[in-house]
């Protein structure tokens, strides 16, 4: 499970569907949905 900030809902969400995804720059990030909305997240740096 991730705790995310959505940037529409602009509260914290938890997303226990969160994958781990690597940015162009080679940067470590965690990807997922806002289970309220729908818009997807992101929390960069995360391992």
């Amino acid at each position: 499970m991730a705790t995310m900030y959505c940037v529409k809902c602009r509260a914290k969400r938890d997303d226990e569907n969160a994958e781990k995804v690597t940015m162009k720059n080679g940067k470590p990030a965690l990807k997922g949905k806002c289970p309220v909305c729908g818009t997807t997240m992101f929390k960069i740096g995360a391992k």
